[in-house]
């Protein structure tokens, strides 16, 4: 039986004919030459490509669409996934969501407060960096919380790599953190070496396979998706909190962005107020740096993966503003 569902298929021929057209050639957009298009055995209407409604015989021929978004910062940035999420995977027909979240607590780290609210809201993997190690709890968390993921190459407890299942498809995940003007706050290895293992772990699994890598120098990011193209589905860069416009499909089918920018409010500096980082830069004097409040938007990148191959066919730079007023937002 022909079933709604989040993979689609991209073409008629994926789609199996059962009979004749019931439906109204003119209003399906096939003409009236065209007797067998694809029909629900339900409803007895026929549908054009691309119509989410898929034959699971027909999964190989499908691809899914991962939404990933960049660094998530306190509460203005929580309060934008939870307002705005729900409607963009409607509307962007989203199948799977990546959210970097090391800055969703006050502007740095992630305690598991905030971390299940975030997971209440509809993301499926969350993302880390460097400030996974903030808070003493945070890493009792990761060690629990198979959704958080934390640097693979960082040894520390928890996760640094996992796989998922959404809808029939598997979807392998790792996260990763550079070494390039990153202070090195625990043991850690080279970033390159424990991805080329995380993605051999992972290939027993399944083919979809997307890496955060969370670092501060562009050469790092950029070197890091030639490395993996071919053998990674896609690579994000997070850290940097701006988002850049190289967005491409490499050669080898490896999606890439060098960083997807960030999920908070950005009338301010790289999410932060505006006032104490100005104090620190003109007089080197330091001041707390208060999370920023105006104009949210979450900011990332869309991926479509196939599911056979893993490849990344297509992708989409996004971004969306909240259609909210964060100013009125508290600290955590």
């Amino acid at each position: 039986m022909w079933a709604r569902n989040s993979l689609r298929a991209r073409d008629t021929s994926t789609f199996k004919t059962r009979g004749k057209c019931k439906g109204w050639p003119s209003e399906c957009g096939f003409p009236a030459s065209v007797a067998r298009p694809p029909v629900c055995i339900r409803s007895g209407r026929c549908y054009p490509s691309p119509f989410p409604l898929v034959c699971q015989e027909e999964v190989a021929a499908q691809t899914v669409r991962i939404l990933c978004l960049g660094d998530l910062v306190g509460r203005p940035g929580r309060r934008g996934i939870r307002e705005c999420l729900p409607a963009i995977k409607l509307q962007h027909r989203i199948d799977f969501t990546i959210v970097n979240v090391e800055n969703a607590t006050n502007g740095a780290g992630i305690r598991r407060k905030e971390g299940e609210e975030l997971l209440g809201y509809g993301i499926d993997c969350m993302t880390s960096g460097d400030h996974i190690l903030d808070f003493t709890d945070s890493l009792e968390y990761a060690e629990a919380e198979y959704r958080l993921l934390r640097p693979v190459n960082y040894d520390i407890k928890g996760r640094g790599a996992w796989t998922f299942e959404r809808n029939g498809a598997r979807i392998g995940v790792i996260n990763a953190c550079g070494q390039v003007f990153m202070k090195e706050r625990c043991p850690t290895a080279n970033p390159f070496h424990a991805v080329d293992e995380a993605i051999e772990r992972l290939r027993g699994e399944t083919n979809i396979i997307l890496l955060d890598m969370h670092a501060e120098a562009t050469s790092e990011k950029v070197a890091m998706g030639w490395h993996v193209d071919g053998r990674a589905s896609a690579v994000f860069g997070t850290h940097t909190h701006v988002q850049t416009a190289d967005l491409q499909v490499l050669p080898g089918g490896t999606g890439y962005i060098t960083d997807l920018g960030m999920t908070g409010p950005h009338a301010g500096v790289i999410g932060r107020d505006v006032v104490p980082v100005l104090k620190r830069f003109t007089t080197s004097e330091k001041a707390y740096m208060n999370v920023a409040r105006g104009n949210v938007k979450l900011n990332g990148a869309i991926f479509e993966i196939n599911v056979t191959s893993g490849k990344c066919v297509g992708t989409e730079l996004f971004s969306h503003t909240a259609e909210f007023d964060a100013a009125a937002d508290s600290s955590d």
